[in-house]
């Protein structure tokens, strides 16, 4: 039987990640592969809590369907928690409630892709973008990415050859990249969008997750830097790595007009994004448990991070390169070949399951031009003790 499937599914595979994962079941392996928080970060007293006030205070605004912007209350308090961040004027209608961060991609593909529209994504990006947007037929090009953010002279220039639909950044800690764009970066990016009057989406799942230093402000918070930056800014946030993956939450900041037509579209795939989970996410916000939680989960991070980077030099030495993270979930690393050892991710990625280590290498991230020697690293969910006897299996599988 041959089924006709749609034509978009030409050209999207099945992600890499996800592919990896059915390696993990072997005994004692260590992973380094997802890209999700550790669950024993998760405050659980404090969402059970927040669950039985939801059903005692509102039950039947907490399990009946819901108004498909979102549940009211919740919307008020993500306005609140961006306004203490610096989004000044973020009012409450401003922004919607989605089925996590990743559905606004998916509203965004819906919205504004069509097949052969050009979107500019940094080289490497978060998988999952790559995979959305060539799903509605967008044709992707890759902006190069340091330390720093994504390299602003470059962007420009792609922007003036190509004319892209939208720009999509993920500036803060970046997925797989750890990047953190520099404040002078950021404001150079708003006027980029005001100048071209390009479209530009600021992807911020990892803004809270930082060690020492807070970042910079968010593009959306420095946007009134730059007047008139904030008609070409989207800006999607995201529970999932600062409170809880499951409860499967995310919003979306954006336009009047690209708002509109992103709850028209969601409509048509889940009228309204689980009420019940966002009752509890409003009742906890109101509740003032998430700043306790943030300084735990920075506190953890921070330590895995920085005991990932010393075993790295330690363990393997010359024949890696990375810059050391200043928040988020993950180490981004190159492989140099010092010493006549491997050079290609996908290699050592392999070798590296033999020895009882999971990691992800890093080419599926790139939408053109892959760089081979590349790798993610997560830290997030080992405790240090296994992060230094994972690298040690590294090093060995690094022959």
């Amino acid at each position: 039987m041959s089924i006709p499937f749609a034509n978009r599914l030409d050209n999207v595979e099945t992600s890499a990640i996800r592919e990896l994962f059915k390696l993990l079941g072997k005994p004692g392996i260590i992973s380094f592969a997802g890209g999700f928080p550790d669950a024993a970060m998760f405050d659980v007293a404090g969402i059970r809590e927040a669950a039985a006030k939801a059903l005692a205070e509102e039950p039947g605004g907490a399990l009946q369907y819901g108004a498909t912007e979102g549940y009211e209350p919740l919307r008020a308090q993500l306005a609140a928690f961006m306004q203490a961040k610096g989004v000044g004027g973020l009012e409450p209608r401003q922004l919607i409630v989605t089925t996590g961060s990743q559905q606004v991609l998916d509203l965004l593909g819906k919205t504004l892709v069509d097949p052969g529209s050009k979107v500019i994504v940094e080289g490497p990006t978060f998988l999952a973008t790559i995979q959305c947007f060539r799903l509605y037929g967008g044709d992707l090009v890759s902006a190069p990415v340091d330390g720093d953010g994504v390299k602003v002279d470059e962007l420009e220039q792609l922007i003036r050859t190509h004319r892209p639909k939208f720009v999509y950044l993920i500036p803060t800690f970046g997925n797989p990249s750890g990047a953190l764009l520099s404040l002078e970066r950021r404001r150079r990016v708003l006027e980029l969008a005001l100048r071209y009057r390009t479209l530009i989406v600021e992807d911020d799942p990892y803004g809270d997750l930082y060690f020492d230093t807070p970042p910079p402000p968010s593009l959306l918070a420095l946007s009134h830097e730059v007047p008139g930056s904030r008609d070409w800014l989207v800006h999607c946030g995201s529970l999932s790595k600062v409170l809880s993956p499951g409860l499967r939450l995310g919003w979306m900041v954006a336009p009047p007009d690209l708002l509109a037509k992103a709850v028209m579209c969601k409509q048509f795939s889940d009228a309204n994004t689980s009420t019940f989970a966002q009752a509890v996410a409003a009742q906890y916000l109101s509740a003032g448990r998430m700043p306790a939680t943030l300084a735990r989960v920075r506190q953890v991070y921070g330590g895995r991070a920085r005991a990932m980077g010393a075993a790295l030099r330690s363990e393997l030495g010359d024949a890696i390169d990375f810059v050391p993270p200043q928040g988020g979930l993950f180490v981004w690393a190159r492989l140099t070949g010092a010493g006549g050892r491997l050079t290609d991710g996908d290699a050592f990625a392999r070798k590296a399951i033999e020895q009882g280590v999971a990691f992800v290498p890093g080419a599926p991230f790139y939408c053109d031009n892959p760089d081979r020697g590349t790798l993610r690293l997560s830290f997030a969910t080992a405790g240090e003790d296994n992060i230094r006897e994972g690298v040690a299996r590294l090093a060995k599988a690094l022959v």
